[in-house]
């Protein structure tokens, strides 16, 4: 059975997606569901979804790069992008700065960019590349500033719906769903 929900996307959304070949992900909120929790040692704690891993995952075998960017350091973000073969780029201060030379050095331009933010630190970056993605429960300010949005909430499977938004719109979901079929 061919994947049949590419349709479901506007034109331009999919026009958008084809031409993607670095997708960024803020970290709080977007990969995670937002809350910091802490122990009584003060060791930081965060839970990632499953889905998200794997579509992350499948993104980096189809050459599309993945980078985290987030604005809070950390060990938890550094070692889950390792995990999945990504990158994590912590403490940054503008998104928009560190997304530019990441894409340079990459040779490609913010056209070829898409990032999934959620609060004011992805303000500035979001009107600056290809394809701007917000999870459903992103603040307001954030979710009227950018192309899409997605049905799940951040930490709850958003980032697998714009993998797969990629993979469909890139021609590479077919393959994906022949291959998990045998």
């Amino acid at each position: 059975m061919p994947y049949s929900h590419l349709n479901d996307y506007p034109a331009d959304i999919r026009e958008r997606a084809a031409r993607i070949r670095l997708a960024c992900f803020d970290v709080d909120g977007t990969l995670t569901d937002g809350r910091l929790t802490f122990d009584s040692n003060g060791r930081e704690y965060k839970s990632f979804h499953v889905q998200d891993g794997q579509g992350l995952s499948l993104l980096r075998k189809a050459g599309i790069a993945v980078h985290f960017v987030t604005a809070r350091g950390g060990a938890i973000a550094a070692h889950r992008a390792a995990e999945l073969g990504a990158t994590s780029h912590g403490d940054v201060k503008d998104k928009l700065v560190c997304v530019k030379l990441i894409a340079e050095g990459l040779g490609l331009t913010l056209e070829q960019v898409a990032f999934m933010g959620d609060d004011l630190a992805d303000l500035r970056i979001l009107p600056h590349v290809g394809l701007a993605v917000a999870p459903a429960n992103a603040h307001a300010w954030v979710r009227e500033r950018v192309h899409w949005r997605t049905h799940a909430r951040g930490g709850e499977g958003a980032a697998r719906e714009l993998c797969d938004l990629l993979l469909g719109a890139q021609g590479h979901a077919e393959d994906i769903l022949h291959g998990a079929l045998g």
